[in-house]
């Protein structure tokens, strides 16, 4: 069990690693000023490709299901995400935003009645910690509608967990399809605002082409496949804390490919997201895992008996029948015998 955890953790993980290069790729091969639309690029592309793919659409009530889901993981996220780092330094929107995990708490205790326990806030305020010893720097500042953005930013992707680890996934859909349609419909309500406030760049070059298909395929596509995955697997909170390794990575890419120098205070932060991971990690040992997916959440289109219904009870056991019937022979064989005696 332990070991399964620890798996889905680390695969988990992958995700907000990928998230922590998007500063790295923005800033080296994109267009400069547009992050509406690279926010756009990154989630309409490889959603539409997933949909199209899956040869499905939602049905019934995941029609607004998926509404939701899409907009709060990916479209108002977003577009939320860019106002606070319009408005605040990066260093402190990044930590605005690390208060998601506390909503994840509260909302797990209200939507999946999860038992709130010391070991998990200790992972929220240490994991809080090392982000604002990794980001906070001299020139800190703080604007209201910055702060505003960044909280409602943190709450939106908290209830995306918490939502979508509740509501799962509908039976006979997979898990790629599954991510293209909130990735789609994020990417929907996105592209409007973007091409309204900054336009279309007036030339790409091949490093941007290069960047964008990057954000797209790596950065949305398969990133938030796993994520998907790991909110189905370990405990909200756990995916929640997780996402910590996305500012993390983005101080250790900086370091290493944008000479950006790394202080003690850093070193210690550091250290604090990496206790916070595995903090959480161990918890999520302690709690009972997730069943694997039925077969219809690999995409297989066939249902199995939890999601069509219950199951029928078992036949008896031929071989039951068998012995019960090679017993039954014998007192019958008795009893004639004993009728013969009787009128000799």
């Amino acid at each position: 069990m332990r070991q399964r955890a620890g798996f889905d953790s680390a695969l988990t993980v992958l995700a907000p690693v990928v998230w922590g290069s998007t500063y790295l790729v923005t800033t080296q091969f994109l267009p400069p000023d547009r992050p509406l639309l690279a926010a756009a690029v990154r989630a309409l592309p490889g959603g539409l490709i997933l949909t199209l793919a899956g040869r499905r659409l939602p049905q019934g009530h995941w029609w607004w299901r998926i509404l939701v889901l899409g907009a709060l993981n990916i479209g108002v996220f977003f577009y939320l995400l860019f106002v606070a780092a319009y408005h605040l330094p990066g260093g402190v929107a990044a930590l605005v935003g690390s208060i998601q995990p506390v909503f994840v708490l509260l909302l797990s205790a209200l939507l999946l009645r999860e038992v709130v326990r010391g070991r998990q806030v200790g992972a929220c305020v240490l994991g809080t910690a090392g982000v604002g010893m990794l980001v906070l720097g001299p020139e800190a500042g703080l604007d209201a509608i910055g702060v505003a953005a960044g909280l409602g930013g943190a709450a939106c992707m908290a209830s995306g967990i918490v939502l979508t680890k509740r509501w799962g996934r509908p039976p006979g859909v997979g898990l790629l399809t599954f991510t293209g349609w909130q990735l789609a419909v994020g990417g929907l309500l996105i592209t409007p605002v973007a091409l309204a406030a900054e336009g279309l760049p007036d030339r790409l070059t091949w490093s941007n082409v290069a960047g964008f298909g990057y954000l797209s395929l790596i950065g949305a596509l398969l990133a938030y496949a796993v994520w998907f995955r790991g909110i189905e697997r370990l405990p909200a909170l756990t995916v929640s804390l997780l996402g910590f390794a996305s500012p993390l990575a983005a101080t250790v890419l900086g370091f290493l490919f944008l000479r950006q120098g790394l202080t003690p205070v850093q070193g210690l932060g550091a250290i604090a997201v990496i206790g916070a991971v595995l903090l959480a990690q161990r918890s999520s040992a302690r709690e009972p895992l997730e069943p694997d997916p039925p077969p219809e959440t690999a995409g297989t289109g066939t249902e199995s008996p939890t999601a069509a219904g219950p199951a029928h009870p078992a036949p008896p056991s031929p071989q039951a029948g068998n012995r019960s019937a090679a017993r039954s022979p014998r007192p019958i064989a008795e009893s004639r015998q004993t009728t013969e005696r009787e009128q000799s």
